[in-house]
C-alpha cells in the first residue's frame, strides 16, 4: 500500500465518520475509495464495515446529551438492530459473490436516491409530527420491524442506512429530530458492530484497511457531532451523490 493510498483511505474514513454521524451515508465515500485501489468488492465491504465500527461508536458518544431520557427506547430498538444486522451479515457471507456484485449497484442507487430525497423525507416527517397528537413512547407498531429490516440492509451493505433509520424513526416516533438522530447513531453502531464481529470471525478482512478507516472514522465521528452539524446539508448531499456516482461507475467497470 503506497503512501498516497494510506492517506486517501484515512481521509475517506474521516469523511465517512463525519457524514455517518450527520447524515448516514459514509459508506458511499469509503467503499468507492477502496474499489478504486483495486480491493475486491466483498473484501472492501467487509473491511469497511469493521473499520466503521469505532466511528459509529464515536458518533453515538458525541450525541450522548440527546440520548438522555431515551434509555428504554434505545434498548428496545437495539434488539431489532442486533437481529437485523446479524441477518444481513449472514446473507453477505452465504450468498455467492456474484449476488453481491449484482445487488450492490442497486443498493448504491437506492442510497443515492434516499440522500437526494432526504430533505423531502425530513419535511414530511416534520409535518407528520406537527399533525400527530401523540404517539406511544416506543413509536407505532411497525417501528421495531422497520428498524430490524433496516439492520438487515445495514449488515449486508450499509450505504444510507442512517437515512433509512431516520425515515423509520421520524415517521413512527413522536420525538425531536436531533434526539432521533442520536438514537440513529446508536442503532447504526449496533448493526456495524454485530456485522463486524461476524466478519472478523469468518470473513476475509484486510486489517490495514480496518485500521485506517477506524482511526479516520473516530475522528470523523467527533467532527460530525460538533462542526458537522453546522455544515450546509445541501453541500453534504452533493458530495455524497458525486462520490456515489463514481462508486457506481467504478463498480460497473471493474
Amino acid at each position: 500500500m503506497s503512501v498516497f493510498e494510506v492517506v486517501a483511505i484515512l481521509l475517506a474514513g474521516v469523511a465517512a465518520g463525519t457524514i455517518n454521524t450527520v447524515v448516514g451515508s459514509g459508506t458511499l465515500i469509503t467503499f468507492p475509495t477502496l474499489l478504486a485501489f483495486g480491493v475486491p468488492p466483498v473484501t472492501a465491504n467487509v473491511s469497511n464495515t469493521v473499520g466503521l465500527v469505532p466511528g459509529s461508536v464515536s458518533g453515538a458518544i458525541g450525541y450522548r446529551r440527546e440520548l438522555v431520557g431515551q434509555r428504554s427506547r434505545v434498548l428496545r430498538l437495539c434488539v431489532a438492530s442486533l437481529i437485523g444486522g446479524t441477518a444481513g451479515a449472514v446473507l453477505l457471507l452465504v450468498l455467492p459473490d456474484d449476488a453481491f456484485t449484482a445487488i450492490v449497484p442497486a443498493l448504491i442507487v437506492l442510497g443515492l436516491v434516499l440522500v437526494v430525497l432526504q430533505p423531502r423525507i425530513s419535511a414530511w416527517v416534520s409535518r407528520r409530527h406537527d399533525a400527530t397528537g401523540g404517539m406511544p413512547y416506543h413509536g407505532t407498531w411497525w417501528v421495531w420491524p422497520g428498524v430490524a429490516l433496516t439492520g438487515v440492509y445495514g449488515g449486508y451493505f450499509g450505504a444510507a442506512q442512517g437515512v433509512l433509520l431516520m425515515a423509520v424513526l421520524g415517521t413512527g416516533v413522536d420525538e425531536n429530530l436531533q434526539r432521533l438522530n442520536a438514537v440513529k447513531n446508536v442503532l447504526a453502531a449496533v448493526v456495524n458492530a454485530v456485522a463486524g464481529l461476524i466478519f472478523i470471525v469468518v470473513a476475509d478482512v484486510d486489517w490495514w484497511i480496518v485500521l485506517l478507516i477506524g482511526v479516520g472514522s473516530v475522528i470523523g465521528g467527533q467532527i460530525g457531532a460538533t462542526v458537522g452539524r453546522r455544515l450546509p446539508s445541501a453541500a453534504l448531499r452533493v458530495v455524497i451523490v458525486l462520490v456515489g456516482v463514481v462508486a457506481l461507475t467504478v463498480f460497473l467497470l471493474s
